[in-house]
């Protein structure tokens, strides 16, 4: 007999049912992605007004990452301890708080205070998001789903340049910019109350009642044919004695290396060294493009036009990863696309071949980033996805927030571009390498088909199926719980 968890993952795709989650969850995706790229407009402006140095610029930058690594981690733990759909309307509500703080800010130090906690409230977004979509999606579907989710992040970027160039002649313009996004923030905020809580997450920690309630409605609306099946009990530590607190963060960190090391070194690997460069470019790009000489208008347009790119990059993505695989993609995607940044410093005094590379680079980077977001949200078993993912976004976070100091002050001055930027294209290669041979394949695994206790899992490639196949007829009811233990699905080397 099938698990709850099963039905869920083996239901048609309905727009109006798992779409909706998409959509919502899309939108607060949107919202990250306009926040970051603002700072690369918000340096400039910022620098003019309160008479900045280059690295006290680049605060500006780091103040907002370092939050959202922050945030990343906290709001990770709070969606496995305390649901994904509480966590999921609580991130915007903060960020709308202390961004509209931030615009009404007249001294800089409170600035970069108010920024810093923007980024906390804000960087829960990606890991609940993604954690809250994957577990709505069809395992059909799951890896174009999760893919496309990242078609949020260019259109957010691609509006926040549009949006900061219009503004750019107002007086106080970068006020204006912030202030922009909070009304949207705080529709969404309400919209997202509406959202139900995860079935799988419901099951993992015992809540029954609730998760068959779920389930059945989203049966229901999506046309399946009903089926009986079994709600497994949560194993130890899953259900109501899990830890609470600090704790709970440290239990998470503890579990997530004991899951699996080379799983969890992977992870980060990949996220600190692909984003350390789509960071790296995205929020100097204007800064750079000035400092060579290109007006302000053309400035401001350099990344909107890598981000604008992009959205063609997330597209092709998106039909690409269930066809080859999240590693491949993955593995050659990455490298070449900063290879096109070394490509972009070469040739930038030359305007149209600085920004045909610029277009180059936004796209690789933009068929890469949403392939690693779907891969880590899938290489963790359902208790560790918010936290897996969480811990992974905030180590990059971490590090790409002080990137801007240290590029800004010390790689760009001392190597100069071409060699700087290679320099983080040899980094990627060999993040790459080792995702090659420490991590397993994910495509058309069930969500938990890698989890084993203390870690027992192996990274042989992933040649498992996990096809999760089952039979039974009557109402999609089942009087009955089973052990944790039994909801496991044979994995086929």
């Amino acid at each position: 007999m099938k698990t709850g968890d099963q039905i869920v993952q083996e239901l048609p795709w309905k727009w109006g049912v798992q779409g909706r989650t998409f959509i919502i969850g899309g939108l607060g995706y949107l919202f990250d992605a306009w926040d970051i790229a603002l700072n690369g407009f918000l340096m400039p402006l910022l620098s003019k007004d309160f008479g900045l140095t280059v690295g006290e610029s680049g605060l500006v930058a780091t103040a907002n990452l370092v939050g959202m690594a922050v945030g990343a981690v906290v709001w990770g733990a709070v969606a496995d301890r305390i649901g994904r759909r509480r966590a999921f309307s609580s991130t915007l509500l903060i960020f709308a708080l202390f961004s509209v703080l931030g615009a009404l800010s007249t001294d800089y130090s409170v600035f970069l205070g108010l920024r810093f906690l923007a980024g906390v409230g804000l960087g829960g977004c990606i890991p609940v998001d993604y954690a809250l979509v994957s577990e709505f999606s069809p395992r059909r579907h799951r890896g174009r789903v999760l893919t496309a989710l990242d078609l949020w992040w260019p259109v957010g970027v691609t509006l926040c340049g549009l949006a900061a160039t219009t503004m750019m002649p107002l007086p106080g313009s970068w006020r204006w910019m912030l202030a922009t996004m909070v009304l949207p923030a705080l529709l969404l905020f309400w919209v997202r109350r509406g959202v139900p809580e995860s079935p799988i997450y419901l099951t993992r920690v015992g809540r029954e009642a609730e998760a068959r309630e779920v389930i059945d409605s989203l049966a229901a609306r999506t046309g399946a044919e009903p089926e009986p099946y079994v709600i497994p009990s949560p194993a130890a530590g899953e259900g109501a004695d899990r830890p609470r607190g600090v704790r709970a963060g440290v239990e998470q960190f503890r579990r997530l290396w004991k899951y699996n090391p080379r799983i969890t070194s992977v992870s980060w690997l990949l996220f600190v060294t692909i984003m350390l460069v789509y960071y790296a470019a995205l929020t100097w790009m204007p800064s750079i493009l000035k400092d060579e000489g290109y007006d302000d208008t053309a400035s401001f347009m350099g990344p909107t036009l890598m981000s604008g790119v992009g959205i063609v990059g997330v597209l092709v993505s998106t039909w690409l990863v269930d066809v080859v695989g999240r590693k491949w993609l993955i593995g050659v995607a990455a490298p070449v696309s900063t290879a096109a940044l070394v490509a972009f410093a070469a040739v930038l005094k030359v305007e149209t071949a600085a920004m045909i590379a610029i277009a180059v680079f936004g796209f690789l980077i933009q068929l890469t980033i949403p392939v690693l977001y779907a891969y880590a949200a899938e290489l963790y078993p359902t208790t560790l996805r918010a936290s897996g993912f969480g811990w992974a976004s905030s180590v990059s976070r971490i590090s790409t927030g002080f990137a801007p100091m240290l590029f800004g002050s010390l790689m760009w001055p001392l190597l100069g571009l071409p060699l700087t930027f290679t320099v983080l294209g040899v980094v990627v290669l060999l993040a790459v390498i080792w995702m090659a041979v420490g991590a397993p394949e994910t495509k058309g695994r069930d969500l938990d088909d890698l989890e084993e206790p203390d870690g027992g899992q192996g990274t042989d490639g992933g040649q498992g199926t996990g096809d999760g196949e089952g039979t039974g007829d009557g109402p999609v009811h089942a009087g009955t719980s089973v052990p944790r233990s039994a909801e496991k699905t044979p994995v086929q080397g």
